[in-house]
């Protein structure tokens, strides 16, 4: 599946070419130009890694890295940044970002260290997610709540994997929609509605307590 990348840039001209030489590598682009559009469309987006301009009207890149590492977001984060002392580097990397460039940088260069953070991601990726007393084996696709086997049909599994993907993080009903039915689906869009009960009836057939959440308006969330 493409990677997709949300940069965040208040220089239009530089997001421009960003944007553009990100594009010419497969890569889906999204962009924002302000820290306040910037934290909420990595919120909404769930993008798979985020390219953060430090100085920027609203909010800045590091409060941007500080807001999302403290709700648990895991996502990878690239700052760019004219600050090339010392003390700002580890400012950056203390806030949680996981890289940093200092600009004028080449393109190269950050193309390099996108395939590296993402080529990160691919390799701590494992067969067994979990959270609380569920566990998904990718590899035998086998489900497990505690000690119970939960038989589910493919799409239920597909979207728990991908609720697993995502733990502790609100995830748009548009979102799930385009990850795990795929942007060709042309189908009622309640359908997600109904999969989500499926997976309730399923999960919480025994009285076990309650784990995918609704978000009202917004989507949902997989919570304790």
């Amino acid at each position: 599946m493409t990677a997709h990348i949300l940069l965040v840039e208040d220089e239009i001209k530089l997001a421009k070419f960003i944007e553009l030489e990100l594009g010419y590598e497969g890569y889906q682009v999204s962009v924002m130009h302000d820290g306040l559009a910037g934290l909420t469309a990595a919120r909404e987006l769930q993008p798979d890694l985020i390219i953060l301009d430090w100085m920027m009207p609203g909010l800045s890149g590091i409060e941007i890295c500080r807001r999302l590492r403290t709700t648990g977001d895991k996502v990878p984060i690239i700052l760019l940044t004219a600050k090339d002392e010392v003390s700002d580097r580890v400012a950056g990397l203390d806030a949680g970002a996981d890289d940093y460039l200092v600009k004028p940088f080449s393109i190269e260069e950050l193309l390099a260290r996108i395939r590296a953070r993402l080529r990160q991601l691919q390799e701590v990726d494992v067969d067994i997610l979990e959270f609380a007393d569920l566990s998904l084996n990718r590899r035998t696709r086998q489900v497990f709540r505690g000690k119970r086997l939960i038989e589910l049909t493919a799409k239920e599994f597909d979207l728990l994997e991908y609720l697993l993907m995502h733990p502790q993080q609100v995830i748009t009903r548009d979102r799930i929609l385009q990850q795990v039915w795929g942007y060709d689906f042309m189908g009622d869009s309640n359908v997600i509605e109904v999969y989500i009960r499926y997976l309730r009836l399923k999960l919480e057939a025994t009285g076990d307590a309650r784990l995918i959440q609704t978000v009202r308006s917004v989507g949902y969330v997989l919570r304790d």
